[in-house]
């Protein structure tokens, strides 16, 4: 997709009467200014990668209007985003039928050359060959429960359902950020898909569990669309990994680290044993 190295807001089709914030972190912003949708990011790099990420997937996308230094500019899609995190969707069975459909078109495609920064790491195998947790989990249960945060019980009823999603997996081309407000559709059907920053090959059932995160009653529509085999106890672990950050990391942040799985609760604590960005570990991907 060609990028524009100049021109003007008019040029590039901008309304500019006015600017509405769509998501802001430390690391990036999206404005919406007219029909213009602005990315910005503090790393330039993550920007090429997701065009590069948009120019690979089979789906439909916003078009590139034209990228600057650390800015990238999109157009808007026709239709409503499939749901939104919180609230009831509004969308037609359809809708989600759709929905299932694009996905698995998107998990059909040649793999990417790098991997989803969402799906880091297979699971573990010990030397008998057999799937186990990461190295990390054990410590951070053992925290977690010795610091009264979460009875024994409870760290261990999460321990079995995040259990399902530590198995072998055959990469696909994933979004790997695929929530709902991701998704947009026009009269039943996907006007495109959005935010491909976290693109890349990793775990379909990621993305089938990122989708319908809170709006759990869809995923049979999601299925019907999706037309092959899908693996709901999967789903569930990566769920539970989702419900243990709590509407607060809802937006973008999606790094886990082992303990929040195995807990069903936010880790973010005073005094937790500290894990660098190295040691972290994505689960279950």
């Amino acid at each position: 997709m060609p990028a524009t190295p100049t021109g003007s807001w008019s040029e590039a089709g901008v309304d500019t009467p006015g600017v509405e914030v769509v998501v802001a972190h430390s690391e990036r912003v999206t404005l919406r200014v007219g029909d213009v949708f602005l990315k910005i990011d503090t790393d330039s790099a993550r920007l090429d990668r997701e065009i590069e990420v948009m120019a690979e997937a089979p789906v439909p996308i916003p078009a590139v209007l034209w990228r600057k230094p650390s800015v990238l500019a999109l157009t808007q899609l026709s239709g409503a985003a499939l749901a939104v995190l919180g609230k009831p969707s509004t969308a037609s069975s359809s809708a989600w039928v759709a929905a299932g459909a694009t996905i698995r078109t998107l998990h059909g495609a040649p793999l990417p050359p790098w991997p989803s920064s969402q799906c880091q790491q297979q699971p573990v195998r010990n030397n008998r060959g057999t799937v186990g947790f990461p190295p990390l989990l054990d410590p951070e249960c053992e925290w977690l429960v010795s610091n009264d945060v979460v009875s024994a019980d409870v760290v261990r009823r999460n321990r079995q359902i995040a259990r399902a999603a530590l198995r072998p997996w055959t990469p696909v081309f994933i979004h790997g950020d695929l929530h709902a407000d991701h998704v947009f559709v026009d009269g039943g059907e996907v006007s495109g898909v959005v935010d491909w920053s976290e693109g890349g090959h990793g775990d379909a059932m990621y993305d089938l569990a990122t989708l319908t995160r809170g709006h759990e009653e869809h995923l049979g529509d999601v299925m019907t669309g999706y037309g092959g085999e899908v693996e709901t106890d999967v789903i569930r672990a990566y769920l539970v990994a989702a419900k243990s950050d709590g509407d607060q990391m809802a937006g973008r942040t999606r790094s886990r680290r082992a303990g929040d799985v195995a807990t069903g609760r936010a880790a973010q604590l005073p005094g937790r044993p500290h894990i660098s960005a190295r040691q972290t570990v994505t689960l279950p991907c």
